[in-house]
């Protein structure tokens, strides 16, 4: 893998060093994410709930408020439909969660990815009314591109509301209240890069400012911050970038997911051995907290994490969290076996393509979007893989830095019966029949789009620091960047020449422990650990390191710890 330094404007950081204060390392950090004004580092260093923008200059969001005002004053029939994702479960809870305030019972429900698919359908929508019509049916996280489930529910003469922020492959749907600014929006709205869970918290806030100014005692207890929780989770796993509101919200929301107390929360942070003690950082949401959401949406009921997030009854949760836990290690279990055989069948059969599209007859449909990621992480190629359904073959695509799924699935569209999602990650459906067709037609648009072949895959480094530099103090300036994630990617440091005075400890499969060497002043050096790298370096040896460093939490302690993304023997 090629490392590359990543240029920064240096006059712009030593002006962040003088007038702010901070190191050297914080500064070029800042710059190299646009930030070169202590104006809008003091914004991103401290962000404020004040910087949101009105909720009502996003298009159609009045109109989407209005709409709700009149089912709660006339206590009208209301579904809330949601996706199976924890985007989709955040958003779907935001808004059951306030219409209850609101006296309203809405009926909610997500699809069930095996029988229904991905997003709405009309078989969810008859499952879901089950000959009881409601007056209004609102669809959270899907429903732009369902032409033909919104005109049905028309036709059933119920009133739509759309909240939603996945692409349109043709046009905007019609004969509903469509609110999603990645089409409506201009491109230079702060909350045009808004997940769901986002867009649902303006309209929770349009909401409440339409009620306040009604003078509804109802709302008089409601803390709109109390939400925040859900948004960061939604956010956080839904890898929307980290900018504009999408960071305010995500900021404030890591701390109200233990400020707050949410119980299902408390709950499913027990199960997933998150320290009751510790913060939590946009790392434990992703391999902790979404995980165990997802794999119930993958292979059960997407409605059980919905079931524990309104749940307010500890024990309640707690059996729920421990049943998500579960399945959870199932889907794990699933997975493994379908990567091991995907793994080897991508070295061999697509060793000199472009991309991967791999199909198993017997490879259960709700895990492959993980097994995409680890395929296409390890050949650094887009990544389709395929479970069988039927006569139907579904999935999942995930893909590397530069290569837009979106628009390679457009140029396949022909071979497909739905597909939708963003441009690093997409779902699939085709049948069985036309996999091999789909496949051609795949390699043969990545070799019409990248006539050169894909960019050699290349590791940033943001800084390059002395051993030395791994202090709490360092650590300390970091947290004031979190959280990391889409469009602020938690820095990798790099550090030359190091020799380990301990010898590396392997264990799994291609894992190992290690510390950095003993610096001046300090009793051990900084412990360090490497996942799936192969085998350690030497005693002794001379190597360049590429880490990330942050705190490791353990029985309510911390401490420093450095991840190894990658390691390479010195130039001499």
């Amino acid at each position: 893998m090629l490392w590359r330094s990543i240029d920064i404007d240096e006059k712009a950081a030593s002006a962040l060093v003088e007038r702010l204060g901070v190191s050297k390392v914080s500064a070029e950090l800042l710059v190299q994410r646009g930030i070169t004004s202590c104006e809008r580092a003091e914004q991103f260093m401290r962000p404020r709930l004040a910087q949101l923008d009105n909720p009502f200059e996003m298009v159609n969001l009045e109109a989407a408020v209005e709409r709700i005002e009149r089912a709660i004053e006339g206590q009208e029939s209301v579904v809330v439909f949601g996706d199976y994702d924890v985007d989709g479960v955040t958003s779907t809870v935001q808004l059951v969660s306030m219409l209850r305030t609101l006296d309203l019972q809405p009926r909610y429900s997500v699809p069930r990815r095996l029988d229904e698919g991905y997003g709405l359908s009309r078989d969810a929508i008859d499952r879901v009314f089950d000959g009881d019509i409601p007056q209004l049916f609102i669809a959270l996280d899907c429903g732009t591109n369902a032409h033909e489930p919104i005109a049905y529910l028309r036709s059933l003469g119920v009133d739509v509301i759309v909240v939603d922020h996945h692409q349109t492959k043709t046009q905007a749907p019609e004969g509903c209240i469509f609110v999603n600014p990645h089409v409506n929006d201009s491109e230079h709205a702060p909350w045009r890069d808004l997940c769901t869970a986002g867009l649902v918290f303006k309209l929770l806030h349009g909401l409440l400012k339409h009620r306040r100014e009604a003078e509804d005692p109802r709302v008089a207890g409601i803390q709109l911050k109390d939400y925040l929780d859900l948004v960061a989770m939604g956010t956080v796993a839904d890898l929307v970038p980290l900018h504009g509101e999408n960071r305010i919200l995500s900021w404030f929301g890591l701390r109200h997911l233990r400020a707050n107390g949410r119980v299902g929360v408390r709950a499913l942070a027990e199960v997933a051995g998150i320290d009751s003690g510790q913060e939590m950082a946009s790392s434990d949401i992703s391999f902790k907290i979404a995980p165990r959401i997802n794999a119930s949406g993958r292979l059960a009921d997407a409605s059980l994490p919905i079931e524990l997030l309104l749940q307010d009854d500890f024990s309640a949760c707690l059996k729920i969290a421990q049943e998500l836990d579960g399945i959870n290690k199932e889907r794990q279990s699933i997975e493994r076996g379908i990567a091991k055989t995907a793994e080897e069948r991508a070295a061999v059969e697509f060793a000199d393509e472009p991309g991967i599209v791999l199909f198993g007859e017997d490879w259960h449909p709700g895990v492959v979007g993980i097994v995409a990621s680890r395929v296409s992480r390890r050949f650094h190629k887009p990544c389709v893989i395929l479970g069988s359904e039927g006569a139907d073959a579904k999935g999942s695509g995930r893909s590397v830095a530069s290569v837009n799924l979106v628009e390679v699935f457009q140029r396949c569209a022909h071979l497909l019966d739905h597909w939708g999602g963003h441009p690093m990650a997409a779902g699939v459906s085709l049948k069985a029949s036309d996999v091999p067709a789909f496949k051609h037609c795949y390699l043969e648009s990545l070799k019409c789009m990248y006539p050169d072949g894909l960019p050699e895959p290349s590791l940033a480094i943001s800084a390059w620091l002395e051993p030395s530099d791994l202090s709490e103090s360092l650590l300390d300036e970091l947290d004031r960047l979190h959280p990391f994630g889409q469009g602020n990617p938690e820095p990798v440091f790099g550090l030359r020449k190091v020799s380990l005075d301990e010898a590396p400890q392997a264990f799994g499969e291609g894992n190992f422990r290690f510390r950095m060497p003993l610096c001046a002043g300090a009793r051990r050096g900084v412990a360090g650990i490497a996942w799936r790298l192969g085998e350690p370096p030497l005693l002794g040896q001379s190597i360049d390191l590429a880490v990330r460093f942050s705190w490791n939490y353990w029985r309510d302690n911390r401490y420093p710890q450095v991840t190894l993304v990658d390691w390479k023997p010195s130039h001499s």
